[in-house]
């Protein structure tokens, strides 16, 4: 029994292991979670055990009721994962993202007595009942969710992207091949969602270093890296920047500060399309990288800014350099940009005579 069990599970110890270790070591994580992920590795690690102790006990039929009760355990523990895994990875996702999990616990539970989900005939052999396939529905609904979250949270970078194709795959085929190959499957999920999660977790680690801690946008390191390497493909610079940033330290605190700036860049993010990328390249200043977009699409990316800034609190300048043939040089883009952006930074104080900061 201890063979079987090392065996099944070393490669999952292998990589729960490495995964710790990583987790340990990063200091770009949070307590908060920091702690979840540590929740979530044990989670994996225990329902391996658990499987392989359903499985074990088949081979004894006597012990139906004891395989019940792991099996209602099985089909509970697989959707609490992808909620913590939702609750770790999402960045606003609240409790009540298990509410679903918890129910479906209760129903499996009580299906040990009723069989209204699963139960076992007289040889061990697998029985689902009329809400047989409610565990795989709950887990695709979690599935569907949890990349729809990552995907939104995404900076629209292949690099971003891929890795969450990636955990979508691993989860959409634990859905599917159970039906494929059998119940055989169940024996390796836990190493399939440990291998993804750490891909996942491994590539998010790297797009950190890409990435502004405050905003969340793209950094200048990312931006100079960009501009550098693919300079050709580049049609358009969008240069962006805070009015009244100082006046708001001043009067309201650097927190307010840091508020108005992630809001800002907030609303770049969101009004950008693929091929338009967000990077903070100083205090306040931004800048938009625009790939094979045509000058109107760069028109319709400032209104849009500029339509969502308005409903804020705060108040920005935007200029825009455009090179139709993609000759311009981009010390020259960005210099035009940036005249552009000042002259209607110049243009909102002589005209609006207000303070830089609106409220």
């Amino acid at each position: 029994m201890v063979k079987e069990l090392i065996l099944q599970n070393w490669t999952l110890t292998l990589i729960l292991i490495a995964f710790l270790v990583l987790v340990k070591t990063n200091f770009y994580l949070d307590k908060k979670t920091r702690n979840r992920m540590y929740i979530l590795i044990v989670s994996i690690f225990l329902m391996s055990f658990i499987v392989f102790a359903e499985f074990y006990l088949e081979k004894f039929r006597v012990y139906n009721n004891q395989r019940l009760i792991l099996m209602a355990i099985r089909y509970s523990s697989t959707p609490f994962i992808i909620a913590m895994t939702l609750h770790t990875l999402a960045k606003k996702e609240r409790w009540y993202i298990f509410v679903p999990a918890v129910l479906l616990t209760v129903i499996d539970f009580i299906s040990i007595f009723n069989g209204v989900v699963f139960s076992l005939d007289d040889d061990g052999a697998l029985q689902r009942g009329i809400l047989g396939y409610l565990p795989y529905t709950v887990v695709g609904v979690y599935c569907c969710f949890l990349v729809y979250i990552l995907f939104r949270q995404e900076n629209k970078q292949a690099a971003e992207i891929v890795p969450t194709i990636f955990l979508s795959f691993v989860f959409a085929s634990g859905l599917i091949l159970p039906f494929i190959i059998g119940k055989d499957y169940s024996k390796i999920f836990c190493t399939n969602v440990a291998i993804a999660l750490f891909v996942y977790y491994d590539f998010s680690i790297l797009q950190l270093t890409k990435k502004d801690t405050l905003t969340g946008v793209l950094n200048r390191q990312a931006y100079e890296s960009e501009i550098k390497d693919n300079k050709k493909e580049i049609s358009a610079l969008v240069s962006v920047d805070m009015n009244g940033l100082k006046e708001i330290n001043d009067k309201k605190g650097h927190a307010a500060g840091d508020k108005a700036l992630a809001t800002l860049a907030l609303c770049m993010v969101k009004a950008t399309k693929p091929g338009q990328l967000v990077y903070r390249i100083g205090g306040d200043e931004f800048m938009i990288i625009c790939w094979k977009s045509s000058e109107i699409e760069i028109k319709r990316l400032i209104e849009r800014i500029e339509k969502r800034v308005d409903r804020t609190e705060y108040f920005c300048a935007i200029g825009y350099s455009y090179s139709a043939d993609g000759t311009k040089k981009i010390s020259e883009m960005q210099q035009e940009a940036d005249e552009a952006m000042y002259t209607q930074k110049e243009d909102f104080y002589s005209s609006s005579g207000r303070t830089r900061y609106r409220g």
